[in-house]
């Protein structure tokens, strides 16, 4: 018997090793498209569940004020292990990554342990207490020594010159490194452990890689209406409509049901948000990154199960 060194003669010509190369090259490339629009799952266990949708609506409540900037993810007075998480939100105004002059945009800095500048029409310095991120990006983390710290959100132009569109500075308390051990949630003082769990999950950097999704909601997590959505991408950043910037487009929302589009929201001017009302249902959320002079997809579109449980009069 003639030895095909494991490809079986049919007597047909097989495939030869540079269809093989590329077909497993296509393969691996389908995969790796696939991992760039995960959904974040809910937590596995019913303690960790149940804290986590305790939460739900502090992380989803429409803000009020027109024009604001702040931590989507963090709050006053939190623990963390570092590295750690920083979620980017801003309502009422725009990205666009630095360089690029747009009216109504701007991108995102961060203040560590610093006072707001004084004048506010020097430009920001940069430094390890002054981080910028001038690319339109979403998300950032930070790795900081244990304990105390002070963070700021300062929102600027092109130039880096503060719009003094500003957030409330927050004050966080770094434990430990990551690699220490997480808080587990105890049964018998739920509340008290539940705080400490919640506070270093919500703060978990995500995987590496380049990415797209929503910063405040995991899959399937029910939501009281109206809600707000705060879209992230990693890997790629923001940039307004009427700009353009290498590696960055802005946000496409759809909202569906039963296959069925019910809304489309074309964020050109560079918003990395929106607040919504929606009946009660049961909705699928698709959110694209595309961009601004093609329309075409920079990552694969990012599926979501959005259902809606709940009413409040705002």
């Amino acid at each position: 018997m003639a030895h095909t060194h494991g490809f079986q003669s049919t007597g047909a010509p097989g495939p030869t090793p540079r269809r093989l190369i590329e077909g497993l090259a296509a393969l691996l490339l389908a995969g790796l498209l696939a991992e760039a629009a995960w959904a974040l799952p809910l937590p596995q266990g019913d303690l960790e569940r149940q804290c986590w949708q305790q939460h739900t609506r502090l992380r989803t409540r429409p803000g009020k004020e027109p024009t604001s900037v702040d931590f989507s993810n963090l709050r006053d007075g939190y623990t963390v292990r570092s590295p750690f998480l920083v979620a980017f939100a801003v309502r009422g105004m725009g990205v666009v990554p630095a360089g690029k002059p747009l009216t109504g945009a701007g991108h995102h800095h961060i203040l560590v342990d610093r006072p707001l500048p004084r004048n506010v029409g020097e430009q920001i310095p940069f430094s390890d207490t002054h981080k910028h991120f001038g690319k339109g990006q979403t998300f950032a983390q930070l790795d900081l020594p244990p304990g105390p710290h002070r963070l700021r959100l300062l929102f600027a132009d092109h130039e880096h010159r503060p719009y003094y569109v500003y957030s409330p500075e927050i004050r966080i308390h770094v434990a430990a490194r990551r690699t220490a051990d997480a808080p587990r949630i105890d049964p018998k003082r739920f509340d008290q452990t539940c705080a400490a769990w919640y506070q270093d999950e919500v703060a978990r950097p995500r995987p590496p890689g380049e990415w797209l999704g929503l910063a405040n909601l995991r899959d399937a997590e029910p939501v009281t209406s109206p809600f707000t959505l705060h879209f992230g991408v990693e890997g790629f950043g923001v940039c307004a409509a009427g700009q353009t910037a290498e590696r960055s487009g802005h946000f496409v929302v759809q909202v569906l049901q039963g296959g069925r589009t019910l809304q489309t929201l074309d964020l050109k001017n560079g918003a990395t948000q929106s607040t919504l009302a929606l009946p009660n249902g049961s909705y699928q959320l698709r959110l694209r990154l595309v961009d601004g002079a093609s329309g075409r997809d920079l990552l694969p579109p990012y599926e979501h199960a959005l259902p809606v449980s709940g009413q409040e009069r705002m």
